[in-house]
């Protein structure tokens, strides 16, 4: 009979965990490349993915962005959009993050995020506790990001178990039906009580 230790609640990062992107962010940006926000926005998201795939560099990225914006790709340019970039990704649902360190109690918990390599630094550094998690993925650290099969793969893998075994929660619909693609149980989160309902019908309980 399968236990509640066997079953491995696999988390989304931003808008489940973390906070999407800061309000304003992309404007700041765009004003410090003398961009319009709907061009820089456009550039900013265009060569996003390789970066969050670990296949770019920040630097590489970077350039990509401003010179899709006719900028020049200075060093002391990049390093300040590099860092305004990870502050804006930097903030957490405090109630969330309690949420999610209780249920170590009472199943297996992990992580897979779609984040640059740099950013996934910064983040282990302001949230220590991510490191007490049983697995952590950050898709530029693992070369796979979501919806791609490979991510989902990686965890599967990673935690020696089957995909039946999980139940990924994520706020966006295309990566819940890609878990569910390859075995995975999927939950699209939206809201910290309707997750604790389904993660609490989900887990057997043990005699």
């Amino acid at each position: 009979m399968a236990t509640a230790r066997h079953r491995i609640v696999l988390f989304d990062l931003f808008g489940v965990i973390a906070r999407h992107q800061r309000p304003g962010a992309l404007e700041k940006m765009a004003a410090r490349c003398h961009a319009s926000p709907d061009a820089f926005t456009t550039a900013y998201w265009t060569h996003r993915p390789p970066y969050d795939a670990g296949l770019h560099t920040a630097s590489a990225y970077w350039t990509d962005v401003l010179h899709a914006l006719s900028r020049p790709a200075e060093a002391d340019t990049i390093e300040e959009l590099r860092l305004t970039d990870i502050d804006s990704w930097s903030r957490v649902d405090d109630r969330m993050v309690t949420y999610v360190r209780n249920l170590r109690d009472r199943a297996r918990v992990a992580l897979l995020s779609n984040i640059p390599a740099d950013h996934a630094d910064a983040f282990l550094a302001a949230q220590p506790w991510l490191r007490d998690l049983d697995h952590v993925a950050f898709s530029g650290k693992i070369g796979a990001a979501k919806p791609g099969p490979a991510a989902f793969r990686h965890c599967v893998i990673a935690l020696r178990a089957a995909p039946a075994d999980f139940l990924f929660v994520d706020d966006r619909e295309e990566n819940v039906r890609a878990a569910q693609a390859v075995g995975m149980n999927g939950h699209l989160f939206n809201g910290q009580d309707d997750l604790a309902a389904v993660i609490d019908g989900w887990l057997p309980t043990d005699s």
